[in-house]
């Protein structure tokens, strides 16, 4: 029961940073909002490290692959936000979830790992109920003519995290989820620092309290709380049924805009999340046993 109860939490946390987000781009640019969430959390996380520190001893090859997680983490986050700006958060949060996509095609064609016949039914369901309840595009007028751009950023955003999920497993047995997101957090805090200098996208000023509420919830909720308990579930599940799991997303950011923006759910939509949260089941099950055969 644990497994699915850090998973599904994650998945809250996470799946509610799409809201945050559009508070945050209302006053900063995207670059700088990514950058503000992960210093923040890379911040808290160095502070516990001086306080306690982890007694793992890493490696230069467990280094490196760290700081290759951090920068796909910071592609991730900087290149998902940014899409915010061009789309709508149905289609954003659509495409940045297609990750099982490409970790699967990763296993398949590195680890030679085969689908079961369920498993491939929980895929095919997923996305029959992640299309019911995205719906068709409605990005508003203002942001017309830039759907490819905005499609383009989820997109990339999705293969990002999918290559942060599979590195960061290649060293999960050997390091503490602490010092894994410590190093990670600050490498792509880091990155992302600098790419917003390079792009002239300056955090917002301290008197700008939407914004900065925005990146607080952000980095508290969706990084520290979310994203954390996502690699601690690296403990239990793979990658793919991880990525799998993210499909929960536009489900939760559709139910947070109903709360607080009032938009309507139509019946399709509420029979998708349905069909939705059978097919993760489903997946989640095949993959931990097929996971559980692996080891």
């Amino acid at each position: 029961m644990l497994p699915y109860l850090v998973l599904g939490g994650a998945q809250l946390a996470v799946g509610a940073a799409a809201i945050f987000a559009r508070y945050a781009l209302g006053g900063a640019q995207p670059i700088a909002v990514a950058a503000g969430r992960l210093t923040i959390a890379a911040i808290i996380l160095l502070l516990v490290s001086a306080i306690r520190p982890a007694r793992e001893a890493l490696t230069p090859r467990v280094r490196l692959l760290l700081f290759f997680a951090g920068v796909a983490m910071a592609i991730h986050f900087g290149t998902w936000i940014a899409s915010l700006d061009y789309t709508n958060i149905a289609v954003s949060t659509l495409l940045v979830t297609t990750t099982p996509i490409w970790t699967a095609t990763y296993d398949a064609v590195v680890h030679r790992r085969r689908l079961s016949h369920a498993a491939l039914a929980a895929v095919v369901a997923g996305a029959v109920g992640l299309v019911m309840v995205v719906g068709f595009d409605r990005t508003p007028p203002p942001f017309r003519g830039h759907d490819l751009l905005g499609a383009g950023l989820a997109l990339a955003g999705a293969i990002a995290i999918g290559a942060y999920f599979t590195i960061v497993r290649e060293v999960r047995g050997a390091l503490s989820t602490r010092t894994i997101v410590t190093h990670t957090y600050t490498w792509a805090s880091v990155g992302l620092l600098l790419a917003a200098t390079i792009a002239h996208q300056p955090l917002p000023a301290a008197s700008a309290t939407g914004p900065w509420l925005g990146i607080l919830a952000m980095a508290l909720v969706s990084q520290l709380l979310g994203h954390t308990a996502l690699n601690a579930a690296l403990r239990w599940f793979s990658p793919s049924a991880i990525a799998f799991a993210t499909l929960l997303e536009p489900a939760i950011a559709a139910a947070l805009a109903l709360a607080i923006f009032h938009e309507a759910v139509p019946a399709p939509a509420i029979a998708g999340g349905v069909l939705l949260l059978a097919a993760i089941g489903v997946a989640l099950k095949e993959d931990r046993l097929a996971f559980s055969t692996d080891m």
